[in-house]
């Protein structure tokens, strides 16, 4: 009986073991994580043969130039001591299998432990790749967990608002920003879209949440007021160029009415209960850090609007509408207004579940390629 129960447990061990190890590989997985690595090597393949060819056309370089160049773009992403042992592992296999070609292994005290050597090189080196990759990753954890804890609570009710919002990444961390600001007088909402994803742009983003609060605290300014000291900040603290699209709205305490004003962002969309329509929120402005705080101050025009019981604002950034189905189709605008047009006079959080819900349903198993965030604002009855 021992022995018995000792193999059925080796067997339910094996089966364990098994079962976590083929997790996740599914068809479409593999096939799509299959094709983006593809991608990444092609690319990789691209830089490392335009890398010092100014004097020289692509096409006119030897076979093995092009492969030296591949082979040292690979090798170089190791450190030192990694790039050393990965070298040895080579020569190793080199040698066994050249020895062997001659005839002269048996001349080689060595021999029989060069393939040994080579494959433990590997393996070893694939391992410490792997825990690199698994510290990189926890530390990227983290990194998510402390940006979503900036991130303003899911549900906001104050007086007569009640908010509502989502926010999902592409990467660990992403640009996307979204804020719900109280203040005496009143309740900002702002949602921004740093050009870019990933850390640099979540660090771009949590930059722009710091000064926007500390703005805030301070003036009290109006939407315009607000993007024009952020137009500042991003035009001589940011150098590479990125700019940030936005979209801030400003609700007075105990009013029908809004103040708005839109910095090249995706225009809201607007469901009026009185009139049972949606439309956009169109205002003139340029993105932040695309032109002088001048120009934009002369072109960016903050608009005024009613906002009255069973209304409702959908504020979202690009990544909402450009979503993609496994058919390559974009979400799209439509798709919010219809879904706005139907459920935009209930409760916030109805209109935002109904959104994902939505979006879900169309992505299906596809990947997420863009930062998705997007809040709702609705006037109680």
């Amino acid at each position: 009986m021992g022995l018995k129960n000792e193999a059925q447990s080796a067997f339910q061990n094996t089966k364990s073991f098994y079962k976590e190890y083929v997790s996740g590989m599914t068809r479409e997985r593999i096939g799509k994580e299959f094709t983006d690595d593809t991608d990444r090597l092609k690319q990789l393949y691209v830089d490392a043969l335009h890398e010092d060819s100014e004097q020289t056309k692509v096409s006119d370089l030897p076979g093995h130039v092009k492969f030296l160049r591949l082979f040292s773009s690979l090798t170089q992403r190791l450190n030192p001591t990694r790039r050393l042992l990965f070298g040895l592992s080579l020569v190793a296999f080199l040698g066994h299998y050249l020895f062997s070609f001659f005839q002269i292994s048996g001349f080689i005290i060595f021999y029989d432990l060069l393939l040994p050597f080579a494959f433990g090189s590997m393996l070893m080196l694939l391992l410490m790749e792997l825990l690199e990759k698994s510290d990189v990753k926890r530390e990227m954890d983290l990194a998510r967990e402390i940006q979503l804890s900036l991130l303003p609570n899911m549900e906001h009710k104050k007086d007569l608002l009640e908010i509502y919002s989502f926010a999902n990444t592409a990467k660990y961390v992403g640009g996307d920003y979204v804020d719900i600001i109280e203040t005496k007088t009143g309740t900002y909402i702002i949602i921004a879209d740093v050009a870019g994803k990933g850390l640099s742009a979540a660090l771009y983003m949590v930059r722009m949440q710091a000064l926007v609060h500390l703005l805030i605290e301070k003036n009290n300014p109006g939407p315009k007021e607000l993007f024009i000291e952020l137009n500042n900040y991003v035009k001589s603290s940011i150098r590479d160029q990125t700019f940030v699209t936005a979209c801030a709205a400003f609700f007075p305490n105990d009013e029908d009415n809004f103040i708005f004003a839109r910095a090249g962002h995706n225009a809201p969309l607007f469901f009026s209960n009185e009139r049972d329509a949606t439309f956009d929120l169109r205002s003139d402005g340029y993105a932040l850090g695309m032109t002088s705080s001048e120009n934009l101050k002369a072109h960016l025009k903050e608009k005024k609007f009613h906002f009255k019981p069973g209304d409702s604002i959908l504020f979202y950034t690009d990544g909402l509408t450009e979503a993609r189905n496994e058919l390559g189709e974009a979400y799209g605008e439509d798709r919010l207004d219809g879904i706005l047009s139907v459920y935009g006079s209930l409760h916030a959080k109805t209109i935002i579940q109904k959104i994902t819900s939505s979006l879900e349903n169309f992505m299906g198993t596809e990947n997420q390629t863009d930062d998705i965030t997007f809040t709702c604002v609705h006037h109680k009855k």
